[in-house]
């Protein structure tokens, strides 16, 4: 059920007819959720945790806002403790500490660029130094820029853009790896861009397509280790991505494009990831999981 939102209107008008943002625009990546009208939904008060993952240690990329923060929230419900990656969204990060620790847990912001593999490493050491252990890592940091040309990606653009998207899986996984034990998950978030195709986003879909790749090739490496390799690719989602990578007008019909005719908000993927963290999925690695509103994808 989701929660009430004024955007939404009703619970039954949510599910038949489009529902519509105001029309806004941040010229920076990563953007402030703070800043977004209406903020997006993080938590659903009515998600109730099992101990799913009580005294697990995660790491989670880009968790200061979007899904990343609602993947923490519900992590914290389920018992875990949390580390957040971000760039330098402050004060974004200070609120997802102020969530989790009002579920009892503890959450550890850590501003980096995870671009740099020495950034990525001491990210790892951090969380160590404070937790002692990493159970699950999160890998969700993301920028993109659309174009409408292929011809219009300049090389600085493709090298920022991979080396945001994709890099950082490669730098926090051989980070974190000697520290994972068996029933240790690995989550990374693709998009439905990779099976879909995004004409104006080709560069960001490409990253996703490689995420996909490295989920399925990673997990048969690892699989006698009894680490687990897995992926989330959501659709159309409520997240400071779009305002900062969209022109106004274009988000104000975001999410329409979906089969429900709507964006998700971030709460609506925190129970897949706590599904790929937990021993419920203990017989799922290379997998992507497909949360999105009813497009069609070929997993």
């Amino acid at each position: 059920m989701i929660p009430q939102y004024p955007y939404y209107g009703s619970e039954t008008k949510c599910e038949t007819e489009p529902v519509s943002f105001p029309p806004q625009h941040q010229d920076r990546q990563p953007a402030f959720e703070y800043a977004m009208v209406p903020p997006p939904i993080s938590d659903n008060p009515q998600y109730r945790g099992s101990g799913k993952l009580q005294g697990k240690v995660a790491v989670i990329t880009g968790g200061d806002s979007g899904i990343g923060r609602a993947v923490a929230i519900a992590y914290a419900k389920e018992g875990a403790d949390v580390a957040i990656g971000y760039l330098d969204e402050h004060e974004d990060a200070a609120e997802t500490v102020r969530r989790v620790s009002a579920y009892g847990r503890r959450c550890l912001p850590i501003p980096s660029d995870l671009r740099a593999e020495a950034s990525a490493a001491e990210t790892v050491r951090k969380t160590m130094d404070t937790f002692g252990r990493i159970d699950v890592l999160v890998m969700n940091q993301a920028v993109s820029y659309p174009k409408k040309s292929i011809l219009n990606i300049s090389e600085d653009q493709l090298d920022n853009t991979f080396r945001t998207n994709i890099y950082p899986l490669f730098f926090l996984t051989k980070a974190a790896l000697p520290h994972l034990r068996r029933g240790s998950s690995i989550i990374s978030t693709a998009s439905a861009t990779a099976y879909e195709g995004e004409p104006n986003q080709i560069d960001y879909a490409a990253t996703k397509g490689a995420i996909v790749a490295f989920t399925r090739s990673l997990a048969r490496q690892l699989i006698d280790s009894g680490i687990r390799v897995n992926a989330v690719a959501p659709g159309p989602v409520w997240t400071p991505l779009i305002v900062s990578a969209f022109p106004a007008e274009v988000v104000k019909k975001f999410g329409v494009q979906a089969p429900m005719k709507r964006a998700a908000q971030p709460f609506e993927l925190a129970p897949t990831y706590v599904y790929l963290a937990s021993d419920d999925s203990s017989y799922v690695t290379g997998h992507v999981l497909h949360v999105n509103g009813g497009m069609s994808t070929v997993s």
